[in-house]
């Protein structure tokens, strides 16, 4: 029931358009980039646990088997030995039960090497010896601590465990070899897995980020949509009042030598043209404070019905000259509140109803207003017996701006709007529709 032209449906300016897209594709990178981020965090950390755990249980391995080994087969040695050669071999020689290579039995899956302290030449001559890490032989034996390494050995890489014991011969070296094919396969196919299902999961969260982008949009293009809309609204109802000002200035301009009398209603219509301003003004500048926050509402104890019963009061005089009977019927209903805000409310939807009241077909126009506690809530009735809303006008009735076609002369079409803001900081909810009977019904509801 109040009053603006449709909805403007113009196509999103280019500048708009622009800023939008700008907007969108900023969400996107912010969503892909985070979401990227996060997958190589997360993807580096479990490829470490993983690599991390293999190794550590890989070299748990070793040296269980080394233990296996020197228990086994270094400590049967019964030495010294004596060197005998073997025809044709030329190095260090070696007989049954001396150092040499161990490969199977409990030391299964493995390569481990017994080889004296020997030297420079460490490690050479011995059987197996293209199973031997020779750099970390020396390195061992030139610093006494066991070391664990990785080195490419014929081949293929291998974690290798080497270690000095003490024998009945004298000291010795103990080299395992482990197999790191399996181990290096796994991580493989992890670094394979994690690529793949991070790529995909970027591939899902852009997808998912697009879409909601489009949805976080929506705001942004209904607030620029209703920006465009409020300055056309706005200049539209401005320029009425503002050329009736300037029509009638005129007129006094083209007959300032004339008495006051003699002018006609030009000043009638100048004081109507600025009050209608200052009251289009007023509600812009409510508003527009609203929007941005600024307005605080100022609550106290107060009684809806005695605001009712005031607000409504005032308003007689003009019900009178519009030949509506309004009819109060307020009940003492408790309730916190701006008592400013309330009875502005209670004068909007009154001053609504009295000018649709009086443009019904109905002989008798009355307006009903009823303020009473129901179901522990405080609610506010205004009922007018005017033509009523049509069906397809009711989603609209609280739009700023907002004036059906068939819509009385008068109001700036910002009232019901700062009617359901005043409603809203209150916690409470305003609906409006039609009467059985006919006319239109505003029904708030406040709580207690």
């Amino acid at each position: 029931m109040t009053d603006v032209r449709p909805t403007d449906t113009s196509p999103e300016p280019t500048t708009d358009a622009a800023l939008v897209r700008r907007v969108r594709w900023r969400l996107l990178a912010w969503s892909g980039g985070s979401t990227l981020v996060v997958l190589l965090v997360l993807g580096s950390v479990l490829y470490a646990a993983v690599a991390g755990s293999l190794a550590k249980a890989a070299t748990d391995q070793l040296y269980g088997r080394a233990t296996s080994v020197v228990t086994s087969a270094v400590n049967s040695l019964a030495g010294p030995y004596p060197p005998i050669a073997p025809p044709g071999f030329q190095g260090v020689t070696q007989v049954d039960g001396q150092p040499g290579v161990v490969i199977g039995g409990p030391a299964s899956g493995t390569v481990a090497t017994l080889t004296q302290v020997n030297g420079p030449d460490i490690g050479t001559g011995v059987p197996g010896e293209q199973f031997i890490d020779k750099a970390a032989l020396q390195a061992v034996s030139a610093s006494g601590q066991a070391s664990v390494t990785e080195a490419t050995i014929a081949g293929v890489s291998w974690r290798v465990l080497t270690l000095p014991i003490a024998t009945p011969t004298g000291s010795m070296l103990v080299q395992i070899l482990g197999d790191r094919t399996d181990e290096q396969r796994t991580l493989a196919v992890l670094l394979v897995v994690l690529i793949a299902g991070g790529l995909v999961a970027l591939a899902a969260s852009v997808g998912v980020g697009w879409v909601y982008a489009e949805r976080a949009l929506v705001p942004i293009r209904v607030a620029m949509r209703r920006q465009r809309e409020f300055a056309a609204d706005a200049s539209h109802e401005l320029r009425t009042p503002l050329a009736i000002v300037r029509g009638s200035v005129e007129h006094l301009r083209r007959n300032r030598d004339q008495p006051v009398a003699g002018v006609g209603t030009a000043l009638d219509d100048i004081d109507a043209g600025t009050e209608r301003l200052t009251a289009l003004v007023e509600d812009l500048l409510v508003l527009a404070r609203t929007d941005s926050g600024a307005i605080e509402l100022d609550r106290s104890p107060t009684d809806l019905g005695e605001v009712t019963l005031d607000a409504a009061g005032g308003l007689a005089a003009v019900a009178r000259d519009a030949g509506v009977d309004v009819q109060i019927d307020a009940e003492p209903v408790p309730l916190d509140g701006d008592i400013g805000r309330l009875r502005q409310l209670v004068v909007i939807l009154v001053d609504n109803a009295i000018r649709h009241a009086a443009s019904g077909a109905s002989a008798t126009r009355s307006v009903e207003v009823s303020a009473k506690a129901v179901d522990g809530s405080a609610v506010l009735t205004v009922d007018d017996n005017g033509p009523g809303l049509r069906p397809e006008d009711l989603p609209r009735v609280f739009d700023r701006f907002w004036r059906a076609p068939d819509s009385p002369p008068g109001g700036t079409g910002l009232g019901l709007a700062i009617a359901r803001w005043i409603v809203e900081r209150h916690g409470g909810t305003i609906t409006a529709a039609n009467r059985p009977t006919g006319g239109a019904r505003f029904v708030v509801r406040l709580p207690v």
